[in-house]
């Protein structure tokens, strides 16, 4: 039997360079609220991002999703640009 994954529409959000203040700022202020129990500590210049199969490192540019059960996890731009493609946002 063949399986197609279904389509999911996820919240992400790029590692941004530990220099660059303003998107560091901007960057935690949308990962705390959604971390729930799971840590991520900046770490040099990237991240370590707790996951449920462990700790994995994420680097600038790196994309930070949080899955359908809100988990974090970091994924490669090349992986991320393969498997998943803008969603039109609702207008009011």
């Amino acid at each position: 039997m063949r399986y197609r994954k279904k389509p999911v529409v996820i919240e992400a959000k790029r590692v941004p360079s530990v220099f660059h203040i303003e998107a560091r700022c901007a960057f935690e202020d949308w990962i705390n609220p959604i971390k729930g129990d799971r840590t991520v500590k900046w770490r040099g210049e990237g991240l370590v991002v707790e996951t449920l199969e462990g700790d994995m490192a994420a680097q600038p540019g790196d994309w930070i999703i949080r899955g359908v059960k809100g988990e974090l996890y970091p994924c490669k731009p090349d992986i991320f640009e393969a498997t998943y493609e803008p969603v039109e946002e609702p207008t009011s």
